[in-house]
């Protein structure tokens, strides 16, 4: 059961390849797994952000359509802008 040397030199090739090929694959995978750990991070960001979209999209709409209402333009526009009609007087109150 004595080795020889071709076979020994051979054995140690062979482990020396198996290893490379070992940290070659774990690296990849390594590499692979923080990519996909980032893009759910990523992911959980977008979607955060798409909500607040969506909800200051409903916030636009309904502004749209009571912009649409003359007495609302025209309260809002006293309001906001301080016009008044004549003969009014604006007293702002903070």
């Amino acid at each position: 059961m004595k080795k020889t040397k071709k076979e020994k030199k051979r054995l140690i090739i062979i482990s020396v390849i198996i290893m490379g090929l070992l940290v070659s694959l774990v690296s990849s995978v390594a590499k692979d797994w923080g990519t996909i750990l980032e893009n759910k991070k990523n992911i959980q960001e977008l979607s955060s952000e798409y909500d607040e979209l969506l909800s200051e999209e409903g916030k636009l709409k309904s502004e749209v359509i009571k912009l649409q209402d003359d007495d609302y333009v025209a309260r809002y526009a006293k309001e906001k802008y301080l016009y008044s009609s004549d003969g009014e007087i604006i007293i702002r109150m903070d």
